[in-house]
């Protein structure tokens, strides 16, 4: 276990710095000066252009730069600074993913209780009553764009009952952050029922089932032990992945609900041309999904006795 832990750090090498290299470059790439926007529509001499760009190295090759960054990065955990503002990245950084984690990991919750929950319930009831309440509710879920359904819950739950607040304070509490979550988790939910329903109703059917059953193994350890250990496999691989596009697929729910974490600062430094922080922050959503998967596949061994990482 320990070779292929190592094995699997070394391997997230190249994938790190090819991905942040791509990233890189097409944020880099992007039509317009970041620098002469400081001004407006005011101007400014071209001096006082070039110092700025010398003084934030816009003014080097693009390899260069990047070559900056990471060595920045590495070395000494700098992320650069903000062009607008002069703030470090590191700064911004500490601002925005403190809130988007407690969001993230909020819709995380809830769509692991709730989405295996009622895969559970249609799985062992398949083409029964639950199974079509189930399948009717999660094509409703999925079907409703994000926008839509929160904008839905914003109107009903806060301007008509007055039961949550419409838009997250500065401090963005728990309490504030449940109905931004429960609508960021919303379509991750629908497809971890649909996904643990259709693998519990085809392992029911199994060899093995039968053969536990035969054996006269009692019913919460046939569900619990075998059933449900080789059914959340692909739910696992399902979530491990959607925990980091979580935190970086927020633009519109934070935009909704007004929270001040990482998908609104994407957004900002989108619209600001702030290549350096948006750089940084999709560093940090990166290294977010290599971990992940790494978490991933030791938990498959965790899971199916049969995989060993020798």
């Amino acid at each position: 276990m320990g070779r292929y832990v190592a094995r699997r750090l070394l391997q997230m090498i190249p994938v790190f710095l090819g991905t942040t290299l791509l990233i890189f470059l097409m944020v880099y790439t992007l039509p317009g000066d970041p620098v002469r926007g400081l001004f407006g529509d005011k101007g400014a001499d071209p001096a006082t252009l070039a110092r700025l760009r010398h003084e934030y190295g816009l003014d080097q090759p693009i390899l260069q730069q990047y070559w900056n960054y990471m060595t920045g990065i590495v070395l000494h955990g700098d992320f650069g600074k903000q062009i607008a503002s002069g703030r470090p990245v590191t700064d911004v950084l500490g601002d925005a993913f403190p809130v988007t984690l407690r969001l993230a990991g909020m819709a995380f919750v809830i769509e692991i209780i709730i989405g295996i929950g009622l895969g559970m319930a249609a799985g062992l009831r398949a083409g029964r009553l639950t199974d079509n309440v189930v399948l009717v509710f999660t094509l409703l879920i999925i079907s409703i764009p994000v926008f839509v359904l929160g904008f839905i819950v914003k109107t009903v739950f806060a301007f008509q009952l007055g039961w949550i607040q419409p838009n997250v304070s500065g401090e963005a509490k728990w309490g504030e952050l449940l109905a931004p979550a429960i609508v960021l988790g919303s379509l991750s939910l629908a497809y971890v029922a649909r996904l643990t329903r259709t693998t519990m109703a085809e392992n029911l059917r199994s060899d093995y089932m039968r053969t536990a059953i035969a054996k006269g193994l009692p019913k919460r350890r046939i569900i619990g032990v075998h059933l449900m250990r080789n059914s959340l496999i692909p739910v696992i691989t399902f979530l491990g992945t959607d925990l980091g596009a979580l935190m970086g697929g927020a633009v519109v729910t934070e935009g909704l609900f007004n929270v001040k974490g990482v998908g609104g600062t994407i957004y900002e430094s989108i619209v600001k041309r702030e290549g350096t922080t948006l750089v940084g922050l999709v560093t940090i959503l990166v290294l977010v999904y290599l971990l992940m998967s790494l978490i991933v596949d030791l938990l498959y061994a965790v899971l199916d006795p049969r995989i060993r990482y020798a």
